[in-house]
Order: C-alpha cells, then structure tokens, then sequence
C-alpha cells in the first residue's frame, strides 16, 4: 500500500475536532475499521505517524523568531503576518502559525492511537519494536504542544471522537509529562540502538528524548542518569568539522541521535505545506538572490535572519560562527556580481542562518518548497550540553559537567572552562546558544530557564502560547485559555 493511501485513511482521524472529516467513510471495502490485517498494514499505518514529523520545520522557524536569536525578515513587516506578530510578542489566540502547530501535532497523536487503539488484533514479528517507535513519537508529538501551550488534552486510549473532544479537558502538563515519561520507559526496552533505515527511531533517540522531558521539568537526577546512557553507549560522536554537519551530504552522521527526514523530489504548493515532503522552513530562510553567482545556494524568501547581537556573541575563534550564519556583506565582497534585495528593510541585518540555507542540489522540483535539508532534531551535542546542565544545575558533579561542555567547546577551537556551580550554569547556557543557534530551541531554553529579558517584547504572558481560540470553541469551549491572553 502506498503512502499516500495510508494517509488518506488515516487523515480520517486526523485532527481534534474535525466533525468533517469524521464524518466522512472511505469508499471501498477497506475502511478504518478492518484495515489491520498484516504485518505490513501496521508499518504502513506506522509511515502516517512518521509523516507528520515534516510539519515541525514550523518549530524549528518559530523556536528562533520567538527568541532573541533572530527577527522575522521576509519581503516585508506583514509577509507571513502570524510569525511577524509572534516576533513581536503580540500574537493572539487567532494565530494561524500557532493553530498549525495545534493541530499538526494532534494530527500526529491521533494517527499513533489509530495504531494503539488495534494493537491488540495481530501478533507479528517486530510488532514491540513497532509500537515502541509509534510510542516515542506520540511522545515527541504531545512534548512539543506541552512546550509550546502547557497544559493540553491528553488522549491515549484511541481515536478521538467529537463526544471526546468536546468533554475532555486540559491536561495539567505534569499529568502529560508523567506519561511521557511512562510511555518512553516503555519504549526504550524495545528499541534497538541502530535502524537500517535512516530517520528511525532508536533507544538513543528515545533515551535522549526522556532525559530533555527530565530536564524540562527540572528533574536533574533522572536527566543525568538518562542522558548519560546516551553518552555511554558509545554510539555517537562529535563530527569533526562543524561546519560539515548540516550539509545535504552529511545527513543521519554519527552526531544525529533523532533527524527528521526530508525529501526534495515531492512537490506540493503553497496551498498546502502538509502535502509537501521537503523542508519547507529551508526555502524560506534562504537570502533574496536576484542575480550572479551565488552558488551553491539557492534563492529564498529572508525570513529568520539572525540578529547582531547573536553574530557577535561569537568569539572570533569560534569555528561554529561562520557555520552557523553567513554574512551577506562578505560573501558579496567575495562575489561582486551577485544582486539580491534586503526584503523586509525593518528586519534586514545582513546575516542569513546558514545551517538550514537552501542549497540548489538539496531540491528537484520547486526551489522554494521542496528542500531536502533533514531537520537535525536531537544532536549528541545537545545531549553532551543537556547532561552537563543536568550534573551541575543538580549539584551532582560540576567536573562531568565541565568534561561535556569542554568536549563541545574543543570541537568549536576554543580554550577549556575552568569555572563551577552558578558561573559554570551561565556557560553553559551561552553554550547551548552558540551551538545550537538556528536550530530551534534557543526560545523554549530561555522560557525554561528564566533567560527571558534579552527577548523584545517579552512578557510574563509569553511563557506560553495562546490555545487557538476556535480549537477552544470546537470542544464546546470548555477549555481555559493560558493568563493574559
């Protein structure tokens, strides 16, 4: 069965709230119903859950414009308005961007509780291993609406009917965590520590995953005992050059514990992002060329620039910054016959994000939409950096912290820290910030750790998102929205 058939059915249940589609029968003999009758019908289910990972380059864009990393950019200050009011701190709970995570990420649920709500109809070879990845990803699904929202409906049991959807409250995120952290000790016992297929999950990535769950909630204990089973396994390493890790020929290296996989030959349009199986967020972010040689990159749209102040927390010695953010004003000395227009002049500051610029081999088809580019979603650097948050914010053993960080810092050029307790916390955090720049957590870091004053705009409110207010009204408006929205 293809693809895309699994995911017509599937797309029956694939949004809370959705009285058209759960309203609507496939035609033909196979239906929701009876649809799992063979090994292969769970893995093809299993693809559906997957395929909704594609829809969180979204995160990796809004995770920097929240932050003080980068502004919004684009042509003007009103292209793409609902990530120009969230650059600004105004948005409201009629967001469209932050109903698309809403929702994306609840179509993603529900896909994987079409397959735990039929576990129990077939035995098959694998079947652990199967749903064990479904469960990590209905994990990383509910982890990311709990980072962007808080408290959110937690559904475990099945599909989600309009009755449920209209009678089931917020969660408390401590509830949503604590089956988070249930379902990935569960998982974690049938994981193997290698995939033959790229992008699959893995004990690492599940592991890795826990202890971030861990360390959102200030649980360092059980962080650095987690995330020091990732370190230990020996199954991953720093890659040696930084600024080869996010090359198109440099995907699922040694460094990638989880990566979102993406692929530049399947086309779609901007009327529909979800039908699209390239990374969209990379087409975006590309500088406006309109003439000369600028290859090996291609033309963008200039949204996500980064900011000054981002390029100069960088030491010069750092080999990390010029991997990490291309300035345009040197790359046009170097080449002076290349044109392209500043776009959006309130928000032009001359640098574009360099990790996930778009390059013209990484597409087939439209340049602007179907970028190869996989989303490096958990790095064994993150994990290194977690760990060393987690030994020292806990008071464990700042020495272990210092080695994990020093390990990151060794590989940028630069010289060892020598410092402890609330100093050696401050480096670490400038050093999450500097490595991990562009990628999509720089926002939820600052939230979770109180590093919110440097953000313009920034109020109390804005530790969390709005809930959309018509998802509100589809479940018969008995939810509460989040303070000060």
């Amino acid at each position: 069965m293809t693809i895309k058939k699994i995911t017509a059915i599937i797309l029956l249940f694939a949004c809370l709230s959705c009285e058209d589609y759960l309203d609507i029968l496939p035609e033909g003999e196979e239906n929701s119903e009876n649809f799992f009758n063979s090994k292969q019908d769970y893995e093809d289910a299993l693809v559906g859950v997957y395929d909704l990972l594609s829809t969180t380059y979204l995160h990796n864009l809004l995770g920097e414009i929240a932050s003080d990393n980068s502004l919004c950019g684009g042509e003007s200050p009103t292209d793409v308005l609902a990530w120009q009011q969230i650059d600004d701190m105004i948005h409201t709970p009629d967001n469209e961007a932050l109903r698309s995570v809403f929702q994306l990420m609840y179509a993603g649920i529900s896909r994987a509780n079409y397959i735990v709500e039929f576990q129990d109809k077939l035995d098959f070879d694998g079947k652990d291993q199967l749903l064990s990845e479904n469960l990590f990803l209905r994990s990383y699904y509910y982890f990311e609406l709990v980072k962007f929202f808080g408290d959110v409906p937690l559904y475990v049991d099945g599909r989600i009917s309009i009755e449920d959807s209209q009678s089931i409250d917020r969660t408390p995120k401590a509830e949503v965590y604590a089956r988070l952290e249930s379902d990935l000790l569960s998982a974690i016992q049938n994981l193997p520590w290698q995939q033959a297929q790229g992008g699959r999950v893995t004990k690492g990535a599940a592991l890795a995953l826990l202890g971030k769950i861990y360390l959102y909630q200030d649980k360092f204990d059980e962080a650095a005992i987690t995330l020091d089973q990732v370190i230990n396994s020996g199954q991953y390493q720093l890659v040696e050059d930084f600024s080869t890790i996010f090359l198109n020929s440099n995907e699922n290296n040694i460094e990638s514990v989880f990566e979102v996989q993406y692929f530049g030959g399947e086309g779609g349009s901007f009327d529909c992002f979800q039908c699209v199986e390239g990374n969209i967020a990379v087409g975006f972010m590309g500088p406006r060329f309109s003439g000369g040689d600028f290859a090996p990159f291609e033309f963008g749209f200039a949204f996500n620039p980064p900011t000054q102040e981002l390029f100069n927390a960088y030491s010069v010695n750092d080999t990390r910054r010029d991997a990490t953010i291309l300035d345009m004003d040197a790359f046009v000395a170097e080449r002076p016959n290349v044109t392209f227009s500043f776009g959006n002049t309130l928000d032009y500051t001359g640098y574009y994000n360099k990790k996930y610029i778009p390059y013209a081999e990484g597409n087939l088809n439209d340049p602007n939409l179907t970028h190869s580019n996989n989303y490096r979603a958990i790095r064994y650097s993150d994990v290194l950096l977690m760990a060393a948050e987690a030994f020292n914010r806990g008071g464990i053993n700042d020495m272990k912290a210092r080695d994990y960080v020093n390990m990151v810092r060794d590989r940028a050029g630069l010289d060892d820290i020598q410092t402890s307790g609330d100093n050696l916390t401050q480096d670490i955090f400038k050093e999450r910030r500097l490595e991990l720049a562009g990628e999509g957590h720089r926002f939820f870091d600052q939230v979770r750790t109180g590093q919110t004053s440097t953000i313009p705009g920034f109020t109390p409110r804005n530790v969390l998102f709005p809930i959309p207010r018509i998802e509100i009204e589809l479940a018969g408006n008995n939810w509460t929205q989040n303070s000060g929205y």
